[in-house]
């Protein structure tokens, strides 16, 4: 069995009841029907994307995951 590494997800609720997750580290994002749904498919969707891939370094510091708040024209 492999090592674990700790990375960092977001989720968001979708329109139409579903949720979103994304990992913050690596472009990779997953839906589900609850957050935990998303979440596992998210983790399996990471396994497989670094079965071929390098896993990043960890973070000497975690990510700050902030709202930012974007004036758009009218």
């Amino acid at each position: 069995m492999g090592r674990t590494v700790r990375l960092t997800a977001t989720v968001n609720a979708e329109d139409g009841g579903t949720y979103c997750a994304r990992c913050v580290q690596v472009e990779v994002a997953c839906e589900g029907q609850t957050v935990d749904e998303a979440l596992d498919r998210l983790r399996h969707a990471l396994e497989h994307y670094f079965a071929r891939r390098p896993a990043p370094r960890p973070p000497s510091h975690p990510p700050l995951v902030v709202p930012i708040e974007v004036r758009l024209p009218d």
